[in-house]
């Protein structure tokens, strides 16, 4: 497996920060990024079917393995009915159920997990809404690393009981994620544990930016003319954002390729990125009082509200919100069409895209990828 060479650098003021920094930017508080030199076009991809398949453009030393669970390389799955549905020429569903631990938090607990163990930590903490916790739990397992994990007690009952089944420590607390997120922190700082909170480390969304690198190459080395992700911390959406960089910095691309417009989908019990776009806002305010069942995207105050909202300028993308009662709507029509037992996170996405068209700010010629981001079967008790 071919390494890569990296170096830390601010997302928001560009300082410099140390390798093995698990935590923000020391100057100013913001994510820290990993950067590469150029991947040359034709550079070797690895000799293995796993989202480490693309070594290249990832943080690992040489002699390093991997931890993996053989994350990523979902399917991508033509929807010609659901593409009339929402108004597009082409839609596909990138399904991260699929997954080893059933949501595309796989892919990021990989890569952190995987920097964690080589830089000596004892253990590892995280706050989860949801799939982040039972995704940890079983990396940790995997890596042979203690986890402990603070889930606000509305975190589905399916999610919660894997987390325990896999070894974890589960701490139930009251309130949301962003409570879940300060008792990470401290845990952290009491205990030496490597803090995997979204965005709060550097490596969790190296592991997201796999799903770009295969989404391109699913389509053949291209990308669609927009994407929708249902977005709550964001690294998903930021992760895509960073590989198709890399991508078009190594001439993977098409001359002339740029980004595809990216369609951020929130629920409209917490919305604070949607909002904050539509009123032309550089940070989102947190969301008081958040509510919907689809737990993922249950985030009032995402660390990454800087970098979203710079994606959707830089792209001209779309920001919008779908009620519970479409989010239940649309996630039905995603499973009787396509037989994927999707999450609501995934109905979310295309009750936001079929609006967008709706309303002329996408049009009906597009070609679409629209991304499910769990199972279902996390939902249901």
């Amino acid at each position: 497996m071919t390494p890569a060479s990296w170096t830390l650098r601010c997302s928001a003021c560009d300082t410099a920060a140390e390798r093995d920094r698990a935590s923000v930017c020391g100057a100013c508080g913001q994510p820290l990024f990993a950067h590469y030199a150029p991947v040359p076009k034709g550079t070797p991809l690895a000799d293995r079917w796993d989202a480490w398949r693309y070594a290249p453009f990832m943080p690992l030393e040489a002699g390093e393995v991997p931890v993996s669970l053989g994350e990523g390389l979902t399917p991508m799955i033509e929807a010609p009915s659901l593409a009339a549905a929402t108004g597009v020429r082409r839609l596909w569903i990138k399904d991260e159920s699929q997954n080893p631990t059933v949501s595309f938090k796989a892919r990021g607990m990989s890569a952190a997990v995987t920097r964690a163990k080589a830089q000596g930590y004892p253990g590892l903490v995280v706050p989860t809404a949801g799939n982040a916790g039972a995704a940890l739990a079983a990396y940790g397992a995997a890596a042979g690393l203690p986890v402990r994990v603070f889930a606000p007690r509305t975190t589905p009952r399916p999610i919660l009981d894997t987390i325990e089944a896999l070894g974890a420590t589960l701490v139930r607390i009251e309130g949301h994620i962003g409570d879940a997120g300060k008792l990470a922190i401290a845990y952290a700082a009491e205990s030496g544990y490597f803090n995997v909170s979204t965005l709060r480390e550097p490596y969790r969304v190296e592991g997201m930016k796999t799903m770009g690198f295969e989404m391109a190459e699913q389509l053949g080395w291209r990308v669609p003319d927009a994407l929708v992700y249902p977005t709550g911390g964001g690294e998903g959406t930021i992760g895509i954002w960073k590989a198709i960089n890399e991508l078009m910095a190594g001439g993977w691309l098409p001359d002339g390729a740029t980004q595809p417009r990216y369609v951020v989908a929130q629920a409209a019990g917490c919305a604070p990125i949607a909002r904050a776009f539509a009123a032309n806002e550089d940070r989102a305010t947190p969301w008081v009082d958040p509510v919907t069942y689809a737990s993922g995207l249950r985030v009032p105050s995402p660390l990454g509200d800087r970098l979203l909202l710079r994606v959707l300028r830089e792209t001209h993308g779309i920001a919008g919100t779908a009620t519970e009662e479409a989010i239940r709507d649309w996630t039905l029509r995603l499973a009787t069409a396509t037989g994927i037992d999707a999450a609501p996170e995934g109905g979310c996405a295309l009750s936001v895209l079929r609006d967008a068209v709706t309303a002329g700010t996408l049009s009906a010629d597009a070609e679409v990828v629209v991304f499910n981001t769990g199972s279902g079967a996390s939902y249901r008790a």
